[in-house]
């Protein structure tokens, strides 16, 4: 009761300054503990309770959260029975120029081409459309290389993706690159085969190239539903949007649409009338005008809000698509936006985010070693060293990938979840983010300030190599750290029986002759009759002439004794055997 009496109380986030005096010691002793720990942090920076629980400990002294009422998102107030169908999310992923946009002007009957520049999307954009009494929404992510990151955001909100594919063009490098994504976000795919109507068109080799990516058609014997299509003569359209109800019925998608608004930013700009602008995809209850609003760091109450069409509108359920205005600053893409009931609600909510964010930013990445690799894959609790593996060039990566593939056993596996050549970039990052470890490698390839910041803000792991083995050699030893160690016999000695003197139901007594090694009282031996084991036993007892001894080295004659019958003979050959446990190796 005492030593509750004596703890000190302080809130969730604090600065180390604050923390230095509610502990009443220098600020030097607090930044000293911290550093040790590996927290770099100035006496302005913030430190989380956690942080302050570990560091307090080794500072003597005795901290406890102050119990602070905070404003949280209000629950259902009858759970599972405001679960209600929901429409799916769709996401529209595929190269540049395979048609995504054409696609989809062609399901809407709009022209979205023509409005943008060069015909290339240059936002993310959402769209309702209806099949059969039901609603779907489309989300139409960026096919140039330029949108990588919002197209992968793209794959991480939606329930299904169509991978667009050109029938006269194949397989390219961003294809591959959106089926990483819908994977790693484990989001079901259908591949709609484009532009079946121009003359270059080859449906098979497109089948052929995506079985190479793990992609097998089901009219090949695989799982993928592919769709032939063509936007330009809006031939297959019905089958492909009915395909994507079918898909999806069987995920049984639900909102709870009572509950308090939650959603996802899926493109936010500075619009010069409006100024913050945020596109959101509604994901459970309803976003209304008026409403207040914590997206991430910034905050706000809702001014203006607008449907797909450009409509005014004053609410949206799940699924639903609108623009927001009246956000106190333009939201990072990806960020949870959440309802609260009042605006300084979202505020408080805001700032926490905020100092959270700083609290993070004092994690370093460290340069990755053979133990950092283990505990990493050990923390996401699997077996499988999952990495993004970037190069310098193609032969470099292909090597490494190939000498990566050899690690491979039935327990332990590297699974290089993304590659590329050249410089790590933001992409790469987020693929990492996905993964089970976090992890990048780099072959004498570089990182900018930003991306390593991206890096650091996110817990990715960045390692770079100058040599190949040395990668090699990391990975090998964090899969061998893996491995259950090896049970391995030794023998350690052998004895030939030259006489038996005792066998019954308690106690077998002989003599021989250790031929080799040495044999040993308290281990365990094998009894060999010619190259047959008869029988496993432990040696009990061990005598020279009518001392007993521990031990009898080779060309010695002893009397040995079992606590247990053994229909032992003479010319049998008794093996001693040490049980050892090897680290194993690949």
């Amino acid at each position: 009761m005492e030593k509750e009496q004596e703890k000190i109380i302080i809130p969730e986030i604090l600065t180390v300054g604050e923390f230095a005096k509610k502990l009443d010691l220098p600020v030097s002793s607090v930044m000293s503990e911290l550093i040790k720990n590996g927290v770099m942090a100035t006496i302005n920076d913030n430190i989380d309770f956690e942080t302050a629980e570990i560091i307090s400990e080794y500072l003597g002294k005795f901290i406890t959260k102050e119990t602070e009422e905070v404003a949280k998102p209000k629950e259902s107030k009858s759970g599972t029975q405001n679960l209600k169908e929901r429409p799916p999310i769709v996401a529209v992923m595929g190269h540049v120029d395979h048609g995504k946009t054409s696609l989809l002007d062609a399901i809407k009957e709009t022209n979205v081409v023509a409005k943008e520049k060069g015909g290339i999307t240059q936002h993310v954009g959402a769209y309702q459309v209806e099949r059969k009494g039901k609603k779907i929404t489309f989300l139409d992510t960026p096919g140039h290389e330029a949108f990588a990151k919002m197209r992968e955001h793209g794959a991480q909100v939606t329930d299904l993706a169509i991978i667009v594919v050109a029938a006269d063009d194949g397989v390219k490098p961003q294809t591959r690159e959106a089926v990483d994504h819908a994977k790693r976000a484990n989001t079901p795919m259908i591949v709609a085969i484009n532009k079946i109507d121009k003359p270059g068109a080859d449906v098979n080799r497109v089948k052929s190239e995506l079985a190479e990516i793990g992609l097998v058609s089901e009219d090949w014997g695989g799982k993928i539903v592919t769709v032939e299509v063509s936007a330009k003569e809006k031939i297959g359209l019905d089958n492909l949007l009915d395909m994507v109800l079918l898909s999806t019925d069987v995920l049984e998608l639900k909102a709870d649409y009572d509950a308090q608004g939650q959603g996802v930013v899926i493109e936010s700009h500075l619009d010069a009338g409006k100024g913050p602008v945020a596109s959101v995809l509604v994901k459970n209850g309803h976003i209304r005008l008026g409403d207040s609003l914590q997206v991430g760091d910034t905050y706000g109450k809702i001014k203006s809000m607008d449907d797909f069409r450009g409509k005014k509108i004053e609410e949206a359920g799940p699924s639903a698509p609108v623009k927001i205005s009246g956000l106190k600053s333009v939201p990072q893409v990806s960020e949870l936006v959440q309802v609260f009931d009042d605006e300084k609600d979202a505020k408080k909510e805001c700032e926490m985010e905020k100092k959270m964010k700083t609290v993070k930013s004092l994690t370093k990445i460290k340069k990755i070693g053979v133990e950092e690799i283990t505990r990493a894959v050990e923390a996401a609790g699997t077996k499988e060293l999952e990495i993004v593996l970037k190069a310098d060039m193609q032969g470099s990566l292909d090597a490494i990938k190939e000498a990566l593939q050899k690690f491979n056993t039935k327990e332990v596996a590297v699974n290089v979840i993304h590659e590329g050549v050249g410089n790590v970039t933001d992409k790469d990052i987020s693929m990492a983010i996905s993964s089970t470890t976090r992890i990048v490698f780099g072959f004498n390839v570089g990182i900018s300030a930003s991306v390593l910041k991206l890096a650091e803000r996110e817990g990715v792991r960045f390692s770079k190599y100058g040599v190949i083995y040395e990668l090699l050699d990391d990975v090998r030893g964090a899969l061998e750290g893996l491995l259950p160690p090896e049970i391995v016999e030794i023998e350690t000695g052998a004895l030939e029986v030259l006489k038996v003197f005792k066998i019954d139901k308690k106690e077998t007594v002989a003599g021989g002759k250790v031929i080799n090694g040495k044999i040993e009282k308290g281990l365990k031996v094998k009894i060999f009759r010619g190259k047959e084991e008869i029988k496993e036993a432990s040696l009990t007892t061990l005598k020279r002439e009518k001392d007993e001894v521990t031990e009898v080295p080779e060309g010695t004659e002893c009397g040995l004794g079992f606590a247990e019958k053994i229909e032992i003979e003479e010319k049998d050959v008794i093996k001693q055997i040490r049980i050892e446990e090897r680290k194993r190796t690949l």
